[in-house]
């Protein structure tokens, strides 16, 4: 105790408490000021973002998140003024630790402003049914990073927003009902109105099918070895679209072989002429058939 008196002044000790005591406490209130400020800001400055349109996970993001700190980043600059802190060399610091940052997640910040524009453009809304990036399922989830897509095996995806943004996407349920269109062919001899009347009412029957609009047949195009037909239906749900696609499939083949219509496979059909004897003869004043080449038929 008495080295611990000896090498401190008491005195000195009180002044400086007395000095940094205000200090303290106005570095408490700013924070605490700028705290309340948060508290009572946040939900008008919610509800004003909800009003102009933002989707509500960005405004999440930009009320709990950006709002939050920058408050809390000032509060504590200002509370570190208040201190007698150097804040400009602090800031100085900051920034160039920033600029560091930024270049090693260059990555992540372009992400996040591909979430804002995803969430300003609204290309698709939670609970719609995609296809981007050669992947197809049901909207999860959005957040300013990357986007969560559940398919029909029950597994989710995170693409990141970066990706999406960059790629062709498809909404099947932007617009509501979706048509889903199933390739037929035919042999060239069978009847097209034929083939079409015993589709169309093989379709009465499958569950899930809209009525209006109604079924239709179409000719597709002149293939190869079939003449190419579409059956184009419409459903209310687009995450039954592959379901529906396999039963419109099974539905028309059990049709047209129940009507007697061919359904070709490809094949490839040759025609080989005779040789005439006006060519075996100009073909034997070559070099190679004058020397032993292939005989003159009889």
């Amino acid at each position: 105790m008495e080295w611990l008196t000896s090498h401190l002044d008491i005195a000195e000790l009180t002044t400086l408490l007395v000095q940094y005591i205000p200090k303290v406490v106005a570095a408490i209130a700013i924070i605490a000021v700028f705290w309340m400020i948060y508290r009572v800001a946040r939900f008008p400055l919610a509800s004003g973002l909800k009003q102009a349109g933002l989707h509500p996970a960005l405004v999440g993001s930009l009320v709990d998140s950006v709002f939050r700190i920058t408050m809390i980043v000032f509060a504590l600059v200002m509370a570190a003024g208040q201190l007698g802190i150097n804040v400009t060399a602090a800031l100085a610091g900051i920034g160039v630790a920033g600029i560091a940052i930024g270049f090693a997640a260059q990555d992540s910040i372009a992400n996040v402003i591909a979430g804002f524009t995803i969430f300003m453009d609204k290309p698709f809304e939670v609970g719609d049914w995609v296809t981007v990036a050669g992947e197809s399922g049901e909207v999860s989830g959005i957040t300013l990073r990357s986007t969560r897509i559940r398919k029909l095996n029950n597994t989710f995806i995170v693409i990141p927003n970066k990706t999406i943004i960059d790629e062709v996407l498809i909404n099947h349920t932007k617009s509501g009902e979706t048509r889903v269109a199933v390739p037929v062919g035919i042999a060239y001899k069978e009847y097209i109105p034929k083939a079409r009347e015993v589709l169309l009412k093989a379709m009465e029957g499958i569950e899930g099918i809209r009525r209006d609009p109604a079924p239709v047949v179409v000719v597709s195009d002149l293939g190869d070895s079939s003449v190419n037909l579409q059956v184009r239906v419409w459903i209310d749900d687009a995450s039954r679209e592959e379901a529906v696609t396999s039963i419109v499939v099974e539905a028309s083949k059990l049709a047209l072989d129940a009507a007697g219509i061919e359904i070709p496979f490809p094949h490839l059909q040759l025609f080989v002429d005779d040789v005439q004897e006006p060519v075996w003869r100009k073909a034997a004043m070559l070099p190679a058939f004058g020397k032993g080449g292939p005989s003159q038929p009889s």
